[in-house]
């Protein structure tokens, strides 16, 4: 009999509370018991524990088992500790004395430029824009957990703000990403090209940069070893997401070994466009495990010793790792028609087949048939300069109509433009599907998953190539499947989505009969003065973008001509738009605009108005509400 061991799994979820309009945190606990031979394998999982609520006070303990409490308003040391995925980091010292963070600057403090807007509240303060509204001045901060003494960490360039701070072997030292914030900030939620660079700061002060000039780095991922760190690396300015390249640094030499993943033959590998994983080493500090949108797969791995890629799952839908310890790995799994599962499998070796074992099923499946189709643009919709591209598109479906009539097809535009739509659980095209709905959601030319050739391919045609794409996705969907009704079609989508939407209605004006558009791009030669990512405003018309530039006559007149309201006179569909009042990154005026001009010529346009949300319209009870008008509008106006 193999000898064995225990493991337990914490996990936590959050689920929306409707009628309180919150979201409740919970944890569930499952114990393990794996082999312990050369060929780990989950043996047994136990029944879960129960359901316990977690409050966000629980942020220095151990599961159910408190280390301390210190209350840092009252030290007055620094403001607000940081817990975004931007800047945000817990990392604990060997033996857990101490914790690392990453806080606001105090407002008291006196050292620093920026302190003395600090102490005058009219003085205008920079912040990282869209949802880090009161990220500002972040400082790398110390925690010791038995003197209950509180450090901020002294050195950081003062034109860098740092975040994603990890201890250095050692612990002597630090390491963290530092954006460049000279001349100003520019939105960072979303925009993976932003200016960065990978640095080490030691408890005395002196700070050292280990990565490359004019670059946009995150993600610093340490070996259990401690011999190595990984990163992720780009390009800075264009395209706000891109396909990045994974950097090794040898902690021992400071050298730096590059792997650029984009050039990497493999089968079906598209690049990588996501963060890596807190914990995403091998325990033999010789593999990276990530996750990588790649048309509709997720997953795979790369042994840095020999530069060599490889997919770690081709099971249907998406997955998605969350974490790895001792070689035993966490996943996160969905399609359009299962909710999330978690399934946890340990790394198998170069040679072997992935095992994998579920944790608790599905409280539910629903009864939808989906199928992922690939289009070929024909030859005069091709880009010239990056010819041969295709792109692709889910279609979700009932199983069984609830009528005998042919189904209407809801087209489902992502925003970005530059992400992607993956076979992957998602609440409102389960919503729409069970009211009886198709929905087609469509990953255009620029979406991630298909290659930087894509992203770069939509720089310069907004408006024209992504239009187009969406359309032919809907003609394709329409010829491949009898069912839908080709004369009740309806287009939603968010931000660059809405931006399609209201282009679509516009330039196919008898085709689409209903519209929902969130937070939509209207008018792009008005947004340029107003948006957090001004420079994407310029990129995605194809002109440079400097922090210097200022608007000229051609680049207002080619943002106009890429932009919906050119085409708004011709909308016949009725339209719904949902804007936030506190959207730093698509002014809610755009769609006022459109809405006037709509309600001018007594075209069906409804408005809704959230005063205290953003540009994602994330709170419960603005979710509940768009899902709500959105399948009521399309029921009354398909």
């Amino acid at each position: 009999m193999n000898p064995t061991f225990c493991l337990c799994l914490h996990a936590d979820w959050s689920q929306s509370d409707l009628v309180r309009g919150s979201r409740l945190h919970y944890s569930q606990q499952w114990t393990l018991i794996a082999d312990t031979n050369n060929h780990k394998t989950v043996r047994t999982v136990l029944p879960p524990g129960p359901c316990t609520p977690v409050s966000g006070e629980s942020v220095l303990s151990k599961p159910f088992c408190p280390i301390k409490c210190l209350n840092l308003t009252a030290l007055n040391i620094h403001g607000r500790v940081y817990d975004d995925v931007q800047f945000g980091s817990l990392s604990w010292s060997e033996c857990e004395g101490k914790l690392l963070y990453v806080a606001e600057k105090s407002r008291n403090s006196s050292a620093g430029g920026e302190s003395a807007c600090r102490e005058d509240r009219n003085v205008y303060c920079e912040d990282w824009g869209e949802a880090l509204t009161s990220k500002s001045v972040p400082v790398v901060c110390v925690v010791d957990l038995h003197s209950g003494a509180v450090d901020v960490l002294q050195g950081v360039p003062e034109d860098v703000s740092p975040g994603q701070a990890l201890w250095a072997p050692g612990y002597q030292s630090v390491f963290f990403v530092g954006w460049y914030h000279e001349p100003f900030r520019l939105g960072l939620k979303f925009c993976s090209n932003r200016s960065s660079s990978l640095f080490e700061l030691d408890m005395e002060g002196r700070c050292e940069r280990l990565s490359g000039e004019n670059l946009s780095v995150s993600c610093p991922r340490l070996s259990p070893d401690g011999s190595t760190l990984v990163f992720l690396q780009g390009r800075v300015f264009g395209p706000h997401h891109q396909c990045l390249s994974l950097q090794q640094v040898c902690c021992s030499f400071v050298l730096v070994f590059v792997f650029h993943l984009l050039t990497v033959c493999v089968v079906a590998f598209a690049g990588v466009y996501e963060t890596l994983s807190p914990c995403c080493w091998s325990a033999d500090s010789q593999r990276v495990v990530f996750s990588s949108a790649c048309r509709n797969w997720k997953f795979f791995t790369i042994s840095l010793s020999a530069a060599d890629l490889s997919a770690a799952s081709r099971d249907c839908g998406s997955w998605k790792l969350l974490t790895i310890q001792r070689d035993l790995m966490v996943v996160c799994c969905s399609s359009p028609n299962t909710p999330p599962t978690l399934r946890v499998g340990f790394l198998p070796e170069k040679s072997e087949a992935m095992t994998w074992q579920t944790l608790q099923q599905p409280a539910m499946t629903f009864d939808f048939s989906w199928t992922s189709l690939d289009i070929k643009p024909p030859p005069e919709e091709d880009n010239m300069q990056y010819p041969g591209l295709d792109f692709g598109s889910v279609l979700v479906k009932p199983s069984r109509p609830l009528c005998d009539s042919r189904i209407p097809l809801v087209v489902f535009i992502h925003g970005g433009p530059h992400s992607q739509f993956p076979a992957e659980w998602n609440s409102t095209t389960a919503g729409l599907v069970k009211l009886g709905c198709a929905v087609l959601m469509v990953n255009y030319r620029g979406s991630t998953g298909f290659g930087q050739d894509s992203i770069l391919s939509l720089i310069g045609n907004i408006g024209s190539q992504d239009v187009k794409d969406v359309q032919r996705a809907v003609l394709a969907a329409l010829w491949s499947d009898e069912t839908l009704d080709p004369k009740r079609v309806a287009v939603i989508g968010g931000s660059h989505g809405g931006f399609l939407c209201c282009h679509l209605v516009g330039q196919y004006p008898d085709f689409y009969k209903a519209c929902a558009a969130r937070n939509p791009v209207i008018n792009a030669a008005t947004l340029l003065g107003t948006s957090d990512i001004v420079d994407w405003r310029y990129t995605s018309a194809g002109f440079q973008f400097s922090y210097d530039s200022v608007p000229t006559a051609e680049v207002l007149a080619a943002l106009l001509q890429k932009s919906p309201i050119t085409h708004a006179v011709q909308i016949k569909a009725a339209v719904l738009l949902m804007l936030g009042g506190k959207d730093r990154r698509v002014s809610p005026h755009q769609g006022l605009e459109l809405y006037k001009v709509l309600k001018s010529r007594a075209s069906p346009v409804r408005l809704l108005w959230f005063p205290e949300d953003g540009h994602s319209l994330s709170r419960v009870d603005t979710q509940a509400d768009c899902f709500v008008n959105t399948a009521l509008w399309l029921q009354q106006h398909l």
